[in-house]
């Protein structure tokens, strides 16, 4: 029978006890021994849930407080030199430090894995680093579950990705560093070994990307000096794409097994087989780890079959990645519509489809037969519902016309007109949308939702919030305003809830980045929207003062990005959809009065496919449905776009073409080294670099954010410059809001005296 096992399990737990025992710690109300309970609670249900769904080999070392990329630097003694004199130990308020800061010091920088909406810290190396390995933590969770059940094969981030995935703070070669960290992987498959470990899961999905020579001489390197070593077998894992533009090196590398993605790639099956030696494994993800839809098990057991009868034992079967990316099990969704419900397979529902596939090539279908009927009867009721095309939405894009996305005049000359219409002084400040969601905005949102508070009562108490923050930011002295978002859970859920074609799932939570979670809304029809979303906010909060008031959406790739998405059309299409319902808010908007009106797409870059080559097929359309969704406003309406928490480096004439007036950006945790790449690229539009971190509860000083927008204006012209925050205040409490921005608006004001400015033309004369 094929081996069975998963690449990960969900961390966070199925009621998010993670979520909760993080921020407990950090609120101080429990300490770190009773959040590693909790922890330790968690890794233990999640290795009986595998075991009882009977695969053959339990998953170990994927669990993590925070982040299993942070995890390994400090595992290997990759500590940042800023943070030695203020850290010791590689304990628990070490991790919490580097991820979330310190008095003195700004978190590690955080990026998105991937092409995915997991946020990983960047390990800050260096010229000339030691590697020291301390793998206790690590070691004792592997020991843990193989009390749980003796199959037990951990996992390990490839010594390869895990440079990739790191940066250089003096700009030397991270491949130099590569000999000391062999080291330090040696030793830890040297104690993995004397623990009778028999297998560790490498992952090494840098394999799927089109890399250059230097990085396929140091997998080579790598592995080859990995092979000499005392060790387990070694299963190299590559995920989110396929990897037979590699097949080189599947037959160089001396490892004993594979484990390709066979969603995202099916056709890499066959090449990457024939590409095997006569011993190794490969371990096929035959189930979408990705995405919520059940798998047709018919379909995949006409492709698996072929590939048992060539390789036997030597056929695993897995889902396609880790299922840190889905939620942990649709049984917990007693509220979501029946018809839909029946579709989805969640983390747990993936375990048994796997074990399912595995007992029915070993013993034939019949022995699966009602699991086979079951998936078949899922698949035909999905097809066939009406519920999930709409003939409007067909016919509206049939009659899209390019002229809808492009505004009437280039940016240069709606500048002038937005200037003249605004009135803002140089370096104008504001904020990126959301403020503070209390205690009291969430108890009044549960009640609403439970009943429990009437829709005029919520709508009353909404509205005190929103007359809150327009107040705040006017005492502040804030030059363009927001009215907060209180009424909004989510940025993508809060829209997919007032749009057709989504299900909202009731426990349907995935970790975004630490004890951040979210709840990715199901697209599983076509999408229109059949009433106004924000409009009557907009326009109250607009009521409430004199200053601009933006208008807050989120925009197609991220609402596309952000769900768990159609996989039965081509995501092109469904983004169009999603275009044409937002485009039909921004009009609805602007003829409200509001003047500027910001569509965020944090999840631009994300949507990227992993092979540069496949980039421009994907930049067009994402760009046109950017374009489609923003364009049909006057000139002197001012567009806004955010992106956060990616690099852009290589794709700035596409953001460029987006042709946003304004585009806010992450960059403090950089320390404004994206802006770089904007001056290089002489972006022409107005750019709002972030001055604080958000996702860190420290407040910087006036200095600090001084002596970044001082680098802002050294680097883009001033005239082009805004001040912001790098993201969403939703996470923070009032009292670190009012004292960030208050220094932020003070280092704004000294900026603009030092300019000798009072608005954007005096700068730039």
């Amino acid at each position: 029978m094929p081996y069975t096992h998963v690449l990960g399990y969900p961390r966070i737990g199925a009621r998010r006890e993670l979520k909760f025992a993080l921020e407990s710690c950090w609120k101080g109300e429990t300490n770190t021994e009773q959040l590693e309970e909790v922890a330790a609670r968690l890794r233990l249900a999640h290795w009986q849930r595998q075991r009882d769904a009977g695969l053959d080999l339990l998953t170990a070392g994927d669990f993590t407080l925070y982040d299993h990329v942070l995890d390994h630097a400090l595992m290997f003694g990759a500590l940042p030199r800023r943070f030695r004199s203020v850290v010791g130990e590689t304990g628990t308020a070490t991790v919490f430090a580097l991820a979330r800061g310190t008095s003195t010091e700004p978190a590690l920088e955080m990026t998105k894995w991937f092409d995915t909406n997991y946020h990983y810290l960047v390990p800050e190396l260096e010229r000339g680093m030691s590697f020291e390995l301390d793998a206790r933590r690590y070691l004792e969770h592997v020991r843990e579950a193989q009390a749980v059940h003796p199959g037990v094969k951990p996992v390990l981030l490839g010594p390869v990705t895990f440079l990739w995935l790191s940066k250089t703070v003096d700009g030397s070669d991270r491949l130099a560093l590569l000999p000391g960290l062999i080291g330090a992987y040696r030793g830890l498959l040297a104690e993995l070994a004397a623990h009778d470990v028999a297998w560790v899961q490498v992952d090494e999905p840098v394999l799927g990307l089109e890399l250059d020579e230097p990085w396929k001489r140091a997998l080579r390197q790598a592995y080859e000096a990995l092979q000499g070593a005392p060790r387990p077998r070694l299963l190299a894992a590559t995920y989110f794409t396929g990897i037979d533009h590699q097949l080189d090196l599947v037959r160089e590398l001396p490892v004993d097994g594979w484990h390709i993605d066979a969603v995202r790639a099916p056709q890499q099956a066959q090449t990457v087989t024939q590409a095997l030696d006569g011993e190794q494994v490969l371990s096929v993800g035959i189930v979408d780890g990705r995405n919520v839809w059940r798998t047709h098990l018919g379909d995949a057991l006409a492709r698996l079959r072929p590939l048992h009868e060539r390789l036997g034992e030597r056929l695993w079967l897995a889902p396609s990645c880790s299922l840190l990316h889905v939620p942990h099990s649709v049984a917990q969704e007693s509220r979501l519509d029946p018809e839909v419900r029946r579709w989805l397979a969640f983390a747990d529902e993936k375990l048994d489809e796997v074990v399912t596939l595995a007992r029915a090539l070993e013993h034939g279908e019949d022995a699966v037969r009602e699991r086979l009927a079951e998936s078949d009867a899922s698949l035909a009721s999905r097809r066939h519902s009406r519920r999930v095309p709409h003939a409007t939405v067909a016919k509206r894009l049939q009659q899209l016309h390019p002229r809808m996305a492009e505004r009437a005049k280039p940016y240069a000359e709606r500048q002038q007109l937005q200037r003249e219409a605004l009135g803002l002084p140089a370096l104008p400040t504001t904020t990126i949308g959301s403020f503070p969601q209390t205690p009291e905005i969430r108890r009044a949102r549960a009640a609403h939702k439970q009943g429990l508070l009437g829709a005029y009562d919520y709508l009353q108490t909404m509205r005190a919030e929103v007359r809150r923050a327009i107040e705040e930011q006017e005492r502040l002295g804030l030059d363009v305003l927001v009215h907060g978002e209180p009424e909004r859970n989510d940025m993508v859920e809060y829209f997919a809830q007032h749009l057709f074609g989504f299900a909202i799932s009731e426990h349907g939570w995935v970790q975004s980045y630490g004890s951040r979670c979210v709840k990715p809304p199901i697209l599983y029809g076509d999408v229109f929207r059949p009433d106004p979303i924000t409009v009557d906010t907009a326009r109250y909060a607009q009521q409430l003062t004199d200053k601009p008031v933006k208008g807050m959406l989120t925009g197609p790739v991220t609402m596309l990005q952000w769900s768990f998405v159609r996989d039965d059309q081509p995501r092109e299409r469904t983004a169009l959809q999603l275009a044409l319902a937002i485009r039909d808010e921004v009009q609805d908007l602007e003829a409200a009065g509001i003047r500027i009106i910001q569509i965020d797409e944090p999840a631009f870059r994300e949507g990227l496919p992993l092979k540069a080559s496949e980039w421009p097929a994907y930049l067009d359309w994402a760009v046109r449905a950017f374009k489609l969704a923003s364009c049909g406003v006057r000139d002197d309406t001012q567009i806004h776009t955010h992106m956060c928490y990616s690099e852009f480096h290589d794709i700035l004439p596409a953001i460029a073409a987006l042709d946003a007036d304004v585009i806010t950006i992450e960059t403090s945790r950089s320390r404004m080294e994206l802006l770089d790449a904007f001056r290089d690229f002489a972006y022409p539009n107005a750019i709002g670099p972030g001055v604080y971190d958000i996702h860190s509860p420290r407040v910087p000083g006036v200095d600090e954010m001084l002596a970044l927008i001082e680098r802002a204006c050294e680097v883009v012209d001033p005239a082009q410059l805004w001040v912001n925050p790098d993201c969403g205040l939703k996470t923070r409490g009032w009292a670190e809001t009012r004292a960030a921005l208050a220094n932020m608006v003070h280092a704004a004001r000294v900026m603009r005296e030092r300019l000798g400015a009072r608005t954007p033309t005096d700068v730039a004369a």
